[in-house]
């Protein structure tokens, strides 16, 4: 049995001894000193011995030390009363860990003295109870964040979708709360509204999935970041069609109604440059790359600096394949736009697959079309594996109901990029995966659809990200 000494003289060291009588007393042996003593109900008297005497007294304490104690707590209402008690402890016993409730902002540079601030203990459990701030574990693990409790709201982007199909990378759904009941997540457990998640990960990482859980329609580009990054590398831009290629990505900017930033590397055409120079406002940034850091490097950096959650590119420089894995790893949606116009888009165009990442990215989907006033097209090739995309095909008319937002599934006998290539004019959506990095060349044979997005050139496509 171990030994732990209470030294009590406060309200709070008097319901801390009561919370172990009903809780904690099968372990431990209790020695409870208290200057004033106070009865306790339904104690075990084998498990508490109580003394009333003075602790700043060295004679009286003392001889109560002579045994082998693991931890001392104090909870006392005076300052000078915890100080005496402490320097008596440490005359007698040098590391004898002790636990002190600090009410004053004691300091103490005593590795073995453990100050509690109750101060910050309150306003912690007070901010608790604040919506849309993410409730973190205090007192388990090492109580940084890496433990946290979220409420999925009616419209969050996670609701109805499937567990297994979340990318979890560096933090977990370790258990889900549903009318106050313990369910064990799986792969094929579907969130609801409501439910209360328990995750598990890397504190940074937790604070993007809590954003996301909360995120509603109408914040694109959150979570992936806050500002729009239209990247001109003048090398492999077709000159001609830069001017256009500015005045679409402003038009898109508009629309999101975020900051844009536009970066110009490689810069060769005066003219344009000056051109581009004359969009700059309040929301317009034009910077221009005269120095000789690595394109790639500078990228990033802008990535991070500017909190960029949107990148526009030119068709040419998205089939650079060096361009295409700089841009990858980045980790944020791309636009990429075409020579057609932007403004007449009216339909987004999704191609079903067997491998369910469409519903990985569909709440970005969906806010996408929200913002930009996009009818939401499904194509289902019915000569492949109808499974997977069936239940994909259940999550987007679940969301459809959720975000009022009406969808049309066609049902093709043919591949649909041979479909899609006889309409006019659509912007087409599908998930950023390492596979589109690979030189098209390797794609040619290939009967996957994502592999082959090139055939589709000649239209806009959004490339969005699987991960948070």
């Amino acid at each position: 049995m171990k030994k732990i000494l209470i030294i009590s003289d406060s309200a709070v060291g008097n319901h801390f001894i009561q919370r172990i009588i009903q809780t904690y007393t099968s372990e431990n042996i209790y020695y409870v000193v208290q200057i004033k003593k106070k009865e306790y109900e339904d104690f075990n008297p084998t498990r508490f011995k109580f003394y009333e005497f003075d602790p700043t007294s060295l004679y009286k304490i003392s001889n109560l030390l002579k045994m082998e104690f693991v931890q001392v707590f104090i909870a006392m209402d005076s300052l000078a009363d915890v100080e005496n008690t402490i320097k008596n402890i440490r005359t007698i016993k040098k590391q004898l860990r002790i636990i002190v409730l600090n009410r004053w902002k004691m300091e103490n540079e005593d590795s073995n003295v453990v100050l509690i601030n109750s101060n910050e203990i309150l306003a912690s459990r007070l901010l608790d109870y604040l919506p849309n701030v993410p409730v973190i574990a205090q007192n388990v693990g090492m109580g940084e964040g890496e433990i946290m409790e979220v409420l999925v709201p009616f419209g969050s982007s996670f609701v109805y979708r499937h567990i297994g199909v979340i990318e979890q990378k560096n933090w977990r759904i370790v258990a889900i709360y549903r009318n106050r009941k313990l369910i064990m997540p799986s792969r094929r457990r579907m969130i609801q509204p409501n439910d209360l998640l328990l995750l598990v990960g890397e504190p940074e990482v937790l604070k993007s999935v809590y954003k996301a859980i909360k995120r509603e329609l109408g914040q694109f580009p959150e979570p992936f970041g806050s500002n729009i990054y239209l990247y001109i590398d003048m090398d492999l831009v077709n000159h001609f069609t830069i001017q256009e290629l500015v005045r679409r990505a402003v038009f898109a900017h508009k629309q999101f109604k975020h900051n844009l930033i536009i970066k110009i590397v490689n810069p060769s055409n005066i003219e344009i440059v000056e051109f581009i120079k004359e969009y700059c406002t309040d929301n317009v940034v034009v910077n221009v790359k005269y120095d000789d850091i690595d394109v790639a490097t500078s990228f990033h950096n802008d990535i991070k600096y500017y909190h960029i959650g949107l990148v526009i590119v030119s068709k040419d420089m998205f089939a650079d394949y060096t361009m295409r894995n700089t841009l990858y790893e980045a980790h944020v949606p791309v636009l990429k736009i075409s020579d057609r116009s932007f403004s007449s888009v009216k339909e987004a165009a999704l191609i079903l697959s067997d491998n369910r990442d469409l519903e990985k990215i569909s709440s970005t989907i969906f806010d996408i079309s929200e913002q930009m006033g996009f009818n939401i097209e499904i194509y289902n090739y019915l000569n492949e594996h109808q499974d997977a995309k069936e239940q994909v095909i259940e999550h987007y008319y679940n969301l459809s109901s959720i975000f009022s937002k009406s969808i049309k599934v066609n049902k093709e006998s043919e591949n649909p990029l041979r479909r899609l290539k006889q309409k006019d004019n659509f912007i087409h959506i599908l998930p950023f995966t390492q596979k589109l990095t690979s030189r098209r060349f390797y794609s040619l044979f290939s009967t996957d659809n994502e592999k082959l997005y090139h055939k589709l050139d000649d239209y806009h496509q959004i490339f969005i990200p699987v991960q948070l």
